[in-house]
């Protein structure tokens, strides 16, 4: 009785949520690219390849940035998966949430891409990217307090010293972001500067598991 209704509340496998979420994250760093497109020859009229190349830089940065910052999510998605043991409904829910988060981003890195040189949008469209990487984390930060309150799905043997680094790091990486944010809507380069040094952190190995 107790194994059919264990089977009955857990959802699905972390390896089928895990499968699904891999396909979101490979559309999600596809459509970046979409947004840089292939001059016509009429465009080319106007000035020559090079120049044409040259001028769209800003495209480039903005799919480099979200480009890296989905694929830190992906890795670190499977880095975090390795410590659920099972799922139930909220918890697919929660992992819903993260990847329509992360389905948004190639949005607002079209806009960064467009807007980031014109003076009188790029302080919105700065903001706006940074807000988009922001609501990644919080949903990150939702999803391990939710798995690991009183390890309802994590790994038991995990230590509780290590689940709560993991919680302290999730938040401070909310914080930060919003942080961020913050500093776009007064100063929107040394936001984005800020921003950018987050990414570089976050290129840094994970912590090494803990276990008791």
């Amino acid at each position: 009785m107790s194994e059919t209704k264990d089977s009955f509340n857990t959802e699905m496998t972390t390896s089928r949520l895990e499968a699904f979420s891999d396909g979101v994250f490979a559309i999600a760093i596809t459509l970046l690219i979409i947004e840089i497109k292939v001059p016509s020859h009429e465009t080319l009229k106007q000035e020559s390849l090079m120049e044409y190349i040259i001028h769209h830089w800003p495209k480039y940065f903005a799919y480099v940035f979200a480009f890296i910052n989905i694929g830190i999510y992906w890795v670190n998605h499977h880095y975090l998966f390795k410590f659920f043991k099972r799922t139930d409904h909220v918890f697919n829910l929660l992992n819903v949430f993260f990847l329509m988060t992360i389905a948004f981003v190639p949005y607002p890195a079209g806009i960064l891409g467009e807007y980031i040189v014109e003076p009188e949008h790029r302080k919105s469209a700065i903001s706006f990217f940074i807000f988009s990487m922001w609501l990644p984390a919080f949903a990150w930060l939702l999803i391990w307090l939710y798995a690991s309150h009183e390890k309802r799905l994590t790994d038991e043997r995990l230590s509780e010293t290590f689940t709560k680094k993991l919680a302290r790091l999730f938040f401070l990486s909310n914080v930060l972001y919003i942080i961020s944010f913050l500093i776009s809507l007064v100063n929107p380069v040394a936001g984005i500067a800020v921003s950018l040094g987050l990414t570089l952190l976050y290129l840094l190995p994970p912590m090494k598991p803990e276990y008791q």
